[in-house]
């Protein structure tokens, strides 16, 4: 990732996964499960670890998660250390699954990511709160995992069908 070009679309990714983490953030949560959340800034994230690697998907994660909370005003609070710690826990297992198993398909890496997002924001819930009742939610917000890691997945994979183009093969976007 040398080249001005490379840096150019990994900062218009970076854009666009902040624009959707904000988006969602404005959105209303349900009634159901309090501080749940689609996870539209993952759909960037996994785009950019399939398609250019785990390093340039680490700085996207990072830098949107960093530069989102600046602009709305949660850098440093509750919910940076939630959203870094549940993103990170998210990134990593995506990247082993991804990298390590031939047995997932991009919606399957999808689900264990946001699972896993959950299981690191109830433990960070837990060390910040010191509070053991955090851990019912877990159940509740894992049965969520399936329907948002897939629905995050889906949308990974028409990327990857309708979005032709590549930093390492600086092929154009397909015109058709």
């Amino acid at each position: 990732m040398n080249s001005t070009r490379d840096k150019l679309i990994l900062s218009l990714l970076v854009a666009g996964a902040i624009v959707l983490h904000i988006l969602e953030f404005m959105l209303p949560t349900t009634l159901f499960f309090p501080g749940a959340k689609l996870g539209l800034a993952n759909i960037i994230t996994l785009f950019v670890l399939v398609n250019y690697g785990f390093l340039s998907g680490l700085q996207v994660l990072l830098m949107r998660i960093i530069i989102s909370s600046l602009i709305i005003g949660t850098f440093l609070t509750t919910s940076f250390f939630l959203s870094l710690t549940g993103g990170l826990f998210s990134f990593l297992i995506m990247s082993a699954f991804y990298y390590y198993s031939s047995k997932f398909s991009l919606i399957g890496i999808s689900v264990w990511g946001a699972a896993s997002h959950n299981l690191g924001q109830v433990i960070m819930a837990y060390l910040l709160m010191s509070n053991w009742r955090i851990i019912f939610y877990l159940p509740y917000l894992l049965i969520l995992s399936l329907p948002t890691g897939v629905f995050i997945g889906i949308i990974v994979l028409k990327l990857e069908k309708y979005l032709k183009f590549d930093l390492i093969n600086k092929q154009e976007f397909d015109k058709n």
